[in-house]
């Protein structure tokens, strides 16, 4: 998706760390109850400092959502994140991105266009009305209206199981997208095995497949990854244990299935989080997932070793485009009464969203 993000005045990209903490501060401040700021759990430090709630995509607009008596809702996330939010809050409020380049190469990995062409190419070959879509949250609002229309649900890393398995109940075959990974270790999970899944690969000719792979298939998943977390490697879990006898490995499920399989648990951001704490003092974890996330548990949790599977791993290149001088320009704007970087989504796709949103909701 293309996204344009202006240059900041040089008042913010010259301004020092302490500088911009004051003027963040101070704005703030005179905004008041009116603000409230989300951080997902992959925010730099210099940010979630300023976050009046943390959290997961998800998870993070309903809570703005459920206060509704903020006017601004500044969201520390990524693009799909603020669409959310502006989705399932009241119609007075208003999402703010602050930087418009903080985007999710995973969702840009499936767009509205490529799925519609993927459908309509399938309803040639078998019968869609037994075909259900399922879009991960990771995805445009545009796709989440796509499967509410074609009715489907969204899932999360966390529900993917119950999701799917509500999905299983009403058809015969899934499209799961835009992440391959989250489907497949999901579909393992319930028992299947490779016979029963196929990639689907947009940018060739029906997906790359045969049309008795469309037949054959229960799960058709989309080509698509997250950046992250397709880095961990069998070869990171074994160097792990190597150099770390008795350490746990906890990883995502966005992670290739060869890791999954070998690590100790697997589970949600929020569940590595929980599971972190719920360690015992003196425990060795391994975490495979995005790297600033990884660092704050290692310094909330100096009784334990947390580190990283991959030492070399970078972090959220699109997540890590919101540094403070960003959340300073939005806020000092709003100040001003300048809304800047406002995300909306229109009503049609907004109401096709919420329905694909709410069936999730009434399944988990």
């Amino acid at each position: 998706m293309f996204r344009v993000q202006a240059p900041l005045p040089e008042r913010y990209t010259n301004a020092g760390p302490d500088d911009l903490a004051a003027r963040i501060g101070a704005a703030k401040a005179a905004l008041g109850s009116r603000l409230f700021i989300l951080g997902h759990h992959y925010q730099r430090d210099e940010v979630m400092r300023w976050a009046d709630a943390r959290g997961d995509s998800f998870g993070l607009s309903r809570k703005a959502a459920d206060n509704s008596g903020a006017d601004y809702i500044v969201f520390c996330g990524v693009h799909f994140m603020a669409e959310s939010a502006d989705i399932l809050t009241a119609d007075h409020q208003q999402i703010v991105l602050p930087d418009l380049n903080a985007g999710c190469s995973m969702a840009d990995m499936a767009d509205l266009d490529a799925v519609e062409e993927a459908w309509e190419s399938l309803d040639e070959v078998v019968d869609v009305e037994r075909l259900v879509p399922i879009t991960y949250m990771n995805s445009s609002a545009a796709l989440k209206a796509f499967v509410g229309r074609h009715g489907g649900a969204v899932c999360t890393s966390s529900n993917a199981r119950a999701v799917i398995t509500w999905a299983l109940e009403r058809g015969e075959k899934l499209l799961f997208f835009p992440d391959q990974h989250l489907g497949r270790n999901t579909a393992y999970q319930l028992g299947f095995g490779a016979d029963d899944m196929r990639v689907w690969d947009p940018k060739r000719d029906f997906g790359g497949l045969e049309e008795r792979d469309a037949k054959e298939a229960t799960f058709l998943l989309w080509k698509g990854h997250c950046s992250v977390h397709q880095r961990f490697g069998v070869q990171h879990v074994e160097a792990a244990r190597a150099e770390h006898p008795g350490v746990q490995v906890i990883v995502h499920p966005e992670c290739a299935h060869e890791v999954v399989e070998l690590a100790d648990q697997v589970g949600s951001t929020d569940y590595i989080i929980k599971a972190v704490d719920a360690a015992p003092a003196g425990s060795t974890l391994a975490i495979g997932t995005e790297i600033h996330l990884v660092q704050r548990l290692a310094a909330e949790h100096p009784d334990k070793t947390v580190f990283s599977l991959d030492p070399l791993i970078c972090p959220c290149s699109t997540m890590f485009r919101i540094d403070a001088a960003h959340l300073c320009w939005v806020l000092e704007n709003l100040v001003d009464g300048n809304v800047v970087n406002r995300i909306t989504v229109d009503p049609d796709t907004a109401e096709w969203a919420r329905v694909a949103l709410q069936r999730m909701l009434d399944i988990t």
